[in-house]
């Protein structure tokens, strides 16, 4: 065993690797944060090309700034004086718009962290993998509205998708090189958020301020209450049968409130292997970061021996209906899984608005799935345009039955 030493000459180490250059699309939200943390702590591996944020300026600024990105572009075009303002005299070149998000993406890189959330994060990051970058893909919504273009696009381009979610990067990781025929089931964990032992009556009722109190992770609101009441997990199921290429009746949920086993992988022999860490998302990010090396990183050691118990339990549909809706809408399939993350960020923004109850989330989702399919809107798309279309068509409908509110016979008031 050489250790990393030359063969050759055994008292000169190897030379270093250049920095990996690196584009963060969601560089100010909570996985772009993690991601300047992993990129600040290990001096020298990275080179920060490119970075993006949505909507402020000073905060993309700063990450800008801190990782010494030579370009940073802002979402929201109306931030751009105060984007070129406080980047002045840093020598990065400042941008705004849909259209600067775009270039910044396609920026040369080796790696492009994937994190802005929602389907704005769809075109960026489809550019990028058509330019031919690898992908460390943290914006699940890229697959559950277009996942047949963008795998078709990383099989036409022999790039990869590093799957950035926690669940998603442990399967990866227990996977190993075992063929897909091989695996008998794969199993997503959830926490099941902060209203796992709460009462379908207490959860219908609950506040945004008590959806937004995850008992493990710390995540952008949107994200936070689609935990709450299990969408997240539903959402991750279908980003899972695009990525590992695996059908909805090989896919499980466990409730795990420790958060400790993040994945699950079991084989036709009988055997299974798992991916456990602590909750933290700069282990998934160091991985992906550094594929197929490894990184230090300031996480967490998981000791198991300190948190005792692992508990597993079914996911209950009745007290969690959003997870059925999701399940359905994959086992249905066409374009409805588009029309699921329409019309769940439609409703998640009426919840947080307080317009709706938490209980109506998975209602007006499932609603405007079944007027989907009723009025024919829910064909596959087979591009990332009509993927956009489809999601604009759910969105409006999304909208009508908000504006109809209880003469719907579906809503109601928090």
């Amino acid at each position: 065993m050489t250790l990393g030493l030359d063969v050759e000459n055994p008292r000169r180490l190897p030379p270093k690797a250049p920095p990996r250059s690196i584009v963060v699309l969601g560089a100010t939200g909570s996985i772009g944060t993690s991601t300047a943390d992993i990129i600040k702590n290990s001096a020298g591996a990275f080179d920060v090309v490119a970075v993006a944020g949505g909507r402020d300026p000073i905060a993309l600024a700063r990450v800008a700034r801190e990782l010494g990105a030579r370009f940073a572009a802002l979402a929201d075009d109306s931030g751009y004086n105060a984007l070129k303002q406080a980047l002045n005299g840093s020598g990065i070149e400042a941008a705004a718009g849909r259209a600067a998000v775009v270039e910044a993406a396609l920026h040369p890189a080796d790696i492009v962290m994937g994190a802005i959330a929602g389907t704005a994060g769809v075109e960026p990051t489809y550019a990028a993998l058509s330019a031919g970058r690898t992908i460390a893909l943290a914006n699940k919504e890229c697959l559950v509205c277009a996942g047949a273009a963008f795998i078709r696009q990383a099989k036409a381009m022999g790039t990869q998708l590093l799957p950035v979610d926690s669940e998603h990067n442990a399967i990866f990781q227990a996977l190993g090189d075992a063929e897909p025929e091989t695996i008998e089931m794969m199993t997503l964990t959830a926490s099941g958020g902060p209203f796992r032992a709460w009462s379908a009556e207490a959860i219908a009722k609950a506040t945004p301020e008590q959806a937004l109190k995850h008992p493990n992770w710390a995540m952008g609101p949107k994200v936070t209450v689609d935990s709450a009441g299990l969408m997240n997990k539903g959402l991750e199921i279908i980003e899972a049968h695009h990525i590992f290429g695996i059908e909805a009746e090989r896919l499980d949920v466990l409730v795990h409130a420790q958060s400790v086993v993040h994945g699950l992988v079991a084989f036709r022999d009988g055997s299974v292997t798992a991916g456990l860490a602590a909750p933290d998302m700069r282990v998934p990010i160091a991985h992906c970061l550094a594929y197929p090396e490894r990184l230090k990183t300031g996480a967490r050691r998981l000791d198991l021996a300190a948190v005792g118990q692992l508990t597993f339990e079914r996911p209950d549909f009745a007290r969690f209906p959003a997870l059925r809706v999701a399940l359905d809408a994959l086992r249905t399939g066409r374009g409805l899984p588009t029309v699921l993350n329409a019309a769940n960020e439609i409703a998640v923004e009426a919840f947080l608005n307080r317009r709706i109850s938490f209980h109506d989330i998975a209602r007006l989702v499932e609603a405007c799935c079944e007027a989907a399919l009723r009025d024919g809107t829910a064909s596959e798309p087979s591009s990332v345009e009509e993927a956009l279309a489809v999601d604009h068509i759910a969105r409006e409908s999304a909208r009508t039955l908000l504006a109809e509110g209880r003469g719907f016979g579906m809503l109601t008031t928090c």
